[in-house]
């Protein structure tokens, strides 16, 4: 294992790897999420993914009266080494490899951080603690509301996504908010809300 990447760093102050890692996580604004290339349409970077991600993990946590704070931070940093590797799509990983556990290691080298992200990263992929099972709902139920949104646009491929994503559910509070986005229309948070006749005059003024 390696160390090449982070070889230089010897000295550097704390505060200036965190620095570091603040730029590095900025990367993940222009990290695009690969699969979307399949779908034909929708897409989004990994920076968009995590913040949803962490946010479905947080809700999911409440739900099933888990450490909600372990599992936020969990899917916070669960992508943060695709800073590095760029994402690996479905069928990307059927031909190649990523050193992610390297990448996050490296990111999080000098930064004071690696004992309290690392363990958690471990225990996210080992998926054996009910934090780290919502956690990894999460990830797939921000990836349902993202292909719910293409569906209710118009990407019918985007129904066949849905299905094998449901399955990869671990919990059953992830799996009944998975079916509540499955079931309800992406535009009703802003549509439903006001009554027909405020749509009717424009948006709220007088006629």
């Amino acid at each position: 294992m390696s160390d090449e990447a982070v070889k230089n760093f010897t000295g550097r102050s704390r505060t200036t790897r965190l620095a570091d890692l603040v730029f590095e996580a900025g990367m993940l604004r222009r990290t695009p999420r690969s699969g979307y290339q399949f779908l034909g349409t929708g897409q989004e970077n990994v920076a968009e993914h995590s913040f949803r991600t962490a946010m479905i993990g947080w809700m999911l946590a409440k739900l099933a009266g888990a450490d909600s704070g372990r599992v936020a931070v969990m899917c916070l940093f669960h992508d943060l080494h695709e800073a590095r590797t760029g994402d690996f799509n479905y069928v990307n990983k059927m031909y190649d490899e990523s050193r992610d556990t390297d990448a996050l290691r490296h990111a999080l080298s000098g930064t004071g951080l690696e004992e309290d992200v690392l363990p958690l990263w471990e225990e996210l992929e080992a998926t054996e603690s009910l934090e780290a099972k919502l956690a990894q709902d999460a990830d797939q139920i921000d990836f349902i509301a993202n292909l719910k949104e293409q569906l209710d646009l118009g990407n019918k491929y985007a129904g066949d996504w849905i299905g094998p994503a449901l399955e990869r559910l671990r919990t059953d509070e992830g799996r009944e908010l998975a079916r509540s986005v499955v079931e309800t229309d992406h535009k009703d948070w802003w549509f439903r809300g006001p009554d027909r006749d405020w749509w009717a005059s424009k948006n709220g003024g007088r006629r």
